[in-house]
């Protein structure tokens, strides 16, 4: 399957803005995805996935209450809805699918998209 991430862009802290990742090739509703973010100078983490059955995952609370994922299976598509951003969101943020979307191990999962970046400014 190939994903393609899009949406990133440049906004306003406290505004928002919705990722996208599109999948071709295989229907992604086979697929747990999860959605990484590489902050400038750090390593890739893993902030939130989607299991095969829509069930959400949260890695950590920096982005509860703010950040929602959900899948479009209709459009083959999954979507990360950020609200109320932060400067400290800023990142490039991959999308990536595998079996299972509740692991912080990049090595779960196989299918990755290119990256989209996400900054905000203060």
């Amino acid at each position: 399957v190939q994903l393609q991430a899009s949406g990133g862009g440049l906004v306003q802290a406290g505004g928002s803005l919705r990722l996208s990742c599109a999948a071709s090739g295989r229907t992604l509703s086979s697929y747990g995805v999860v959605w990484f973010r590489q902050l400038p100078g750090k390593e890739r983490e893993v902030v939130i996935g989607i299991s095969r059955n829509g069930g959400s995952t949260y890695f950590g609370d920096s982005v509860k209450g703010r950040f929602t994922i959900s899948r479009d299976n209709a459009k083959n598509t999954v979507y990360l809805q950020m609200n109320s951003l932060k400067p400290e969101d800023t990142a490039v943020y991959y999308c990536a699918a595998g079996h299972w979307s509740t692991t912080s191990d990049e090595r779960a999962y196989d299918y990755w998209g290119q990256g989209t970046l996400v900054t905000v400014s203060s």
